[in-house]
């Protein structure tokens, strides 16, 4: 008897009928730069530059790390995706950079239509978030590789920027103000750890309900990440911003001092920030000490914003409008420790 590809694991109809499932909710991320439908070899996106003088783009590629555990312990699937745009997108916010479009990757043992459509779905959700049309993706049914309950996935996102608005930190100065824009929980990072102190320490099930967070573990643990597409374009328009960090892998420790110059340092106020729950919890169940708990998690600031002191009245003025909630911090002084918390 002849072989077929379904024989080895691969089922083309799968593929077949995931794309009629994803097909609506991509176009409803479209944006009048998108050139191309769905099925084509590449995604096209026109670029209008009347706006730009010296037109740069910014692009950034992530994952979301092992919170993809948590996805499948749940068997929940239609947030995933959303972490996916947002670890991209605040990556190139963080340039200045406008979001363009976005394309997904996803890999998996066996290929169920109404779960990779699930996903996509958080994609969905995130680019429409973001602003950034998704303009293609790539899944790909892999047996042998990956277990069939389980899948992989990556994003890559372009945007747009002026040359001379390039925001890289290099304007920073002594007496510059450090304001944080909160978190809403974990985001995407941390999560080896995590797992760790909540089934091995605390011994905890996924549906576990705890009382201090109103909710069950898994679903705390499965908030999708903050998108900051809104108040940092909002901020750019306005004024001069000096320096803009996403807080993720590594904590305020590792990322703040990414944007700045030599020989500052950031002083930060760690009493400003109002530190969701969840990272006490963590905290107590894993006896972790409080450095480590900095040097691994945002804490409560996914996103470091940095103007002179001429500029914060009307940074707090825009804020405000918005009913964005933010962090004054602290300030920029002299010194080589990049990050002191206070």
């Amino acid at each position: 008897m002849s072989l077929t590809y379904k024989d080895s694991g691969v089922d083309k109809e799968a593929g077949y009928k995931q794309i009629s499932l994803i097909k609506n909710l991509i176009k409803n991320t479209h944006t009048d730069g998108v050139l191309s439908d769905l099925g084509g070899f590449s995604g096209l996106f026109g670029l209008d530059i009347k706006k730009y003088k010296n037109p740069v783009l910014a692009s950034g590629t992530d994952g979301v790390g092992t919170k993809l555990k948590i996805a499948f312990m749940m068997d929940k699937h239609d947030t995933i995706g959303e972490d996916c745009v947002a670890m991209c997108v605040n990556d190139i916010l963080c340039q200045g950079a406008k979001p363009l479009f976005f394309l997904d990757y996803i890999s998996t043992g066996k290929l169920v239509p109404e779960k990779m459509a699930s996903i996509v779905e958080g994609v969905s959700n995130g680019c429409i978030k973001g602003a950034a049309a998704l303009i293609g993706g790539e899944t790909a049914e892999m047996p042998g590789l990956y277990s069939e309950d389980e899948y992989d996935l990556a994003g890559f996102c372009v945007g747009i920027v002026d040359k001379e608005k390039i925001i890289n930190g290099s304007n920073i100065k002594e007496g510059d103000i450090v304001i944080g824009l909160p978190s809403n929980g974990l985001h995407s990072n941390g999560y080896s750890l995590v797992r760790k102190i909540v089934f091995e320490r605390a011994n905890l099930k996924i549906d576990s309900f705890i009382d201090e967070l109103k909710t069950t573990i898994g679903e705390e643990l499965l908030k999708p990440t903050r998108i900051y597409k809104d108040p940092l374009l909002n901020l750019i328009d306005e004024i001069d911003i000096k320096g803009l960090a996403h807080i993720t892998g590594g904590g305020i420790y590792e990322n703040v001092p990414r944007i700045l110059p030599k020989g500052l340092t950031a002083h930060i106020d760690k009493s400003k920030i109002e530190t969701p729950t969840i990272f006490n919890l963590l905290e107590k169940w894993g006896n972790i000490e409080t450095n480590e708990m900095y040097s691994t998690f945002n804490m409560g600031v996914g996103m470091v914003v940095i103007v002179s002191k001429e500029d914060l009245i009307k940074a707090e003025e825009l804020l405000d409008k918005l009913n964005e909630k933010y962090y004054i911090l602290g300030q920029i002084n002299k010194g080589d420790e990049g990050v002191v918390l206070c």
